[in-house]
């Protein structure tokens, strides 16, 4: 970061300025009433692409996918709360530019909304498979309810899924297709499943709890494109030749976090938009929170981009601390959930720097645990399958950086609470 801008918002705030938050998601809709909640009086409008008030992402891969969940259910806050809290909500509106100088950001109709501090939570977009084919009706991706609708659409008894790409999302929309009767593949360039956010122990017995309720996975292979006749797609068309046919292909390959509002106003980007610990960009009044962000880890000594509800809900607790002039809430341990089938992985922390793992429980009970310790033997995160002490426990270790003996992590006779004294 260059410069401290915004730093005048914290010493002596003006509560009665108007913010403008741009992305209506749960780190977008989140601010909007914490800056409420802590005394911002000044008008607040919050603008969103999609046509529903802020709500719950996760469940899109699960409750949505099975019809559990709909936008109702799903909603952060009634629609009559940002009434209530006088917070402007404008859906299924996007924006345009920013014009830093007059404090204005245009909207796609043509319109300005003038603010005085600009809270940008755009989120990330779905990385595309640059593949012929890509175009086809039933390629599909999933990250609004928009896309879950057509994913849920789609599946049902006798239906064929194809999964490209072995993450996490992949592996919910997997699991809920095979509960809606569907057959599913999944399709993973790398060696195993998971290969970016998950170590060898946990990839293979996510894969071997999948393939035992009928999935089946491909993995070191190659996408060549998709097939299909009369503009819908029917097969995927691999490097090896073969191609494996499908009514319905989900591309769940990451996320590139949007940063082209922010690049047109001038702040940083890099592989993300770049916050200091308060949310602050290299523009004066400008503030980034969310998917979009490239954030200080500071238990790690680093930066990085979190996907999350915890990030969302962290990145927005500090920037509405640092408008409304509030002390700035203590750096939170990372953290990440997954629900497959009746499977719970909970995850505390990141495993940098790490250089040991510890396996507590046994992977056959589907009930254990992976710690990863560093060089000092302090845990740098720990990845719980169905075991909630080991996960609470492990947060904390995380967060105090005490060094605990790989010998107790392992001896399950040891309880957690015990581990962490």
């Amino acid at each position: 970061m260059t410069g401290d801008p915004g730093t005048e918002a914290a010493q002596s705030p003006d509560l009665s300025g108007r913010v403008v938050i741009v992305g209506a998601g749960h780190a977008g809709g989140s601010a909007a009433a914490l800056l409420r909640q802590y005394g911002w009086t000044g008008p607040i409008t919050l603008i969103g692409d999609e046509p529903l008030i802020p709500y719950q992402r996760p469940p899109l891969s699960k409750a949505w996918l099975k019809g559990e969940a709909d936008g109702d259910s799903l909603a952060l806050r009634p629609a009559s709360f940002y009434t209530e809290q006088s917070i402007r909500l404008r859906l299924s509106t996007g924006v345009s530019g920013i014009n830093t100088a007059a404090r204005m950001v245009t909207l796609d109709s043509g319109e300005a909304v003038a603010f005085d501090h600009l809270i940008l939570a755009v989120g990330a977009a779905a990385r595309k498979l640059p593949v012929p084919g890509a175009e086809l009706a039933g390629v599909l991706e999933l990250r609004t309810a928009a896309d879950a609708e057509l994913l849920k659409n789609a599946l049902g008894p006798g239906k064929r899924l194809a999964v490209i790409g072995g993450g996490y999302v992949g592996l919910e929309a997997a699991a809920s297709a095979r509960a809606l009767g569907a057959e599913a593949v999944v399709i993973e360039r790398e060696p195993r499943v998971l290969a970016r956010v998950a170590c060898e122990e946990l990839s293979g017995f996510f894969q071997d709890y999948h393939a035992a309720r009928g999935v089946t996975f491909e993995v070191n292979a190659q996408v060549q494109g998709f097939v299909g006749t009369d503009g819908r797609v029917g097969g995927v068309a691999l490097g090896d030749g073969r191609t494996l046919p499908c009514d319905v292909a989900l591309v769940g390959i990451g996320a590139l976090p949007h940063e082209s509002l922010a690049r047109l106003a001038g702040c940083e980007c890099r592989q993300g938009i770049v916050v200091d610990e308060a949310t602050r960009t290299s523009v004066a009044h400008i503030y980034a929170i969310g998917d979009c962000t490239q954030r200080p880890l500071p238990l790690y000594g680093l930066s990085g981009r979190l996907e999350s509800v915890p990030n969302a809900l962290e990145q927005a607790k500090q920037v509405a601390s640092l408008l409304c002039g509030r002390p700035a809430p203590a750096p939170e341990t990372p953290w990440f959930w997954s629900d497959q089938y009746d499977i719970k992985l909970q995850i505390a922390g990141l495993p940098h720097h790490a250089v040991t793992r510890v396996i507590r429980g046994n992977p056959a009970d589907a009930k254990f645990a992976v710690f990863h310790l560093d060089a000092e033997n302090r845990v740098q995160a720990v990845e719980a399958i169905n075991a909630a002490p080991e996960f609470m426990a492990g947060r904390l270790l995380v967060g105090n950086r005490k060094p605990v003996a790989p010998e107790k992590l392992r001896d399950t006779s040891v309880s957690m609470k015990e581990v962490a004294a």
